[in-house]
C-alpha cells in the first residue's frame, strides 16, 4: 500500500515525537523504528528524516548530542524536551480528533445504503 505523502508529512512530527517520548535515539533508528512500526509501510528516507531533525530541534521540541558507544562509531543522538512532550499530547489530541472524525465519517458510509450503479445508455 502507497501512503499518500500529505499523510506521511502530517505524521512525521508525532511519530517523531513519540519515538523520542520512548528513548534517545539516532538517524538511522528512527528511521527503521518508523519502518518496524508501521509494517514498513513507511519507508522514511534520509531526506525526509534530517530537515524534520532539525526543525524539531530548532523549535525547541527536541535536542541533540554527540555519542561513541563502545566499540561503535560517533552518532547524533536526540531526545525530546519538555516542550516537546507539550507538543506531543497536543499533537496527539489533534490526531484523535481527525481518527475521530473519520470514523464517524466511514460509519456512516458503511450504513448509508449503496449506491446504485450508473444506467448503460443503449
Amino acid at each position: 500500500m502507497r501512503i499518500a505523502k500529505d499523510l506521511v508529512a502530517a505524521s512525521s512530527t508525532p511519530l517523531v515525537l513519540g519515538i523520542l517520548a520512548e528513548e534517545e535515539s539516532y538517524g538511522y533508528a528512527i528511521l527503521k523504528e518508523v519502518s518496524d512500526r508501521s509494517g514498513g509501510r513507511l519507508e522514511w528516507t534520509e531526506g525526509l528524516l534530517y530537515p524534520l531533525l532539525h526543525r524539531l530541534e530548532k523549535t525547541g521540541y527536541i535536542e541533540s548530542h554527540w555519542r561513541t558507544p563502545e566499540g561503535g562509531r560517533r552518532r547524533k543522538y536526540y531526545r525530546i524536551t519538555e516542550e516537546g512532550r507539550r507538543e506531543l499530547a497536543e499533537q496527539r489530541r489533534q490526531w484523535d480528533a481527525v481518527v475521530e472524525a473519520l470514523q464517524d465519517v466511514w460509519t456512516a458510509t458503511k450504513s448509508a445504503a449503496p449506491l446504485a450503479p450508473p444506467a448503460l445508455e443503449a
